[in-house]
């Protein structure tokens, strides 16, 4: 499974389980992204998207194959860390109160990519891709 998530800098996720912020830019790159693959999602996730090329189901984790996408935002994926073999991060560049953190160590991982560019409501916005 290809993961992604966004974070702030300290990886924090969420505050009082909503989604810290969002991003039109990111959302269409996340599109993108998973374009010809299975993009799999909360449907608290699916309202973001607009292109209606996504599967939202509350079990989309354990639902998800090899090659497929699944956007997190409020879930744990600690019991799925070993399908795992992608994950792309988009930072926000700055920190954000937060009560729900990203549980994976991103140190183990290798960070093979970075990108950034002007976001919609954030001045900077960084991709990060990491592999195993």
């Amino acid at each position: 499974m290809r993961l992604i998530v966004c974070l702030d800098d300290k990886n924090g996720m969420a505050f009082n389980h909503r989604r810290q912020s969002r991003d039109r830019i990111v959302t269409e790159t996340i599109e993108e992204l998973a374009k010809g693959s299975v993009l799999r999602l909360s449907p608290y996730s699916a309202k973001l998207f607009t292109s209606g090329d996504f599967e939202p189901s509350e079990d989309y984790l354990s639902r998800a194959g090899e090659d497929d996408f699944c956007f997190v935002e409020l879930e744990d994926v600690t019991p799925y860390e070993r399908q795992i073999e992608e994950i792309t991060v988009f930072r926000w560049n700055r920190v954000y109160p937060a009560d729900l953190t990203f549980p994976i160590d991103l140190t183990q991982w290798s960070l093979e990519r970075t990108v950034e560019f002007p976001g919609n409501s954030h001045e900077k916005i960084t991709m990060e891709v990491y592999k195993r």
